[in-house]
């Protein structure tokens, strides 16, 4: 299965959509609030606010559109600064909902995902400007879907952790969330 190129970045820029919490509880994740917002335009968070040890600090993640659009290109901007190289070995777990239904809850080579966003590994040490670009699926079943990605190093060093709640409005609603 090949996960969307967005999903996998938020999973790498805070490798991937999220922060420090335990695999046992991979599915009681919550949704964010304003403190734990990853700066910039996307409805990135980090899954918790001390991010301390994680080996991945996201300094900035953006999207265009923001919100993400069905059937449009998502352009994708992170600033990441990654204090030790991220090798082959390393990689995500990643789990979607749509409402309170889990839709995928998988394990994936972090190296191979974000591949598919021409990053190469070995990542190396250091401060790193990412884009790129990733096509949306036309057709998205209209409701609420919240992703989750938590990204560890070939060696279970815990690099980052992101999530992120995206709403896809009926065809002829605003979008709008009250």
């Amino acid at each position: 299965m090949k996960f969307s190129a967005v999903a996998c970045l938020s999973a790498l820029a805070a490798p991937g959509l999220a922060a420090s919490i335990g695999v046992s509880k991979l599915h009681d994740f919550m949704p964010a609030t304003g403190s734990l917002k990853v700066p910039g335009e996307s409805p990135a968070e980090f899954c918790n606010a001390n991010r301390d040890g994680d080996l991945v600090q996201v300094q900035l993640l953006s999207t265009d559109p923001n919100p993400v659009k069905a059937g449009r290109q998502v352009s994708v901007k992170a600033t990441l600064d990654v204090e030790q190289t991220i090798t082959d070995g390393s990689y995500v777990k990643v789990v979607i909902k749509y409402g309170l239904i889990q839709l995928i809850s998988t394990t994936a080579d972090l190296c191979e995902q974000v591949s598919n966003a021409g990053i190469k590994c070995p990542i190396e040490a250091g401060k790193h400007q990412i884009s790129f670009q990733a096509d949306m699926p036309a057709v998205i079943p209209p409701g609420t879907y919240n992703v989750f990605a938590d990204a560890y190093g070939e060696d279970d060093q815990h690099l980052t952790c992101m999530r992120a709640t995206v709403n896809f409005p009926h065809p002829g609603q605003l979008g709008l969330e009250l």
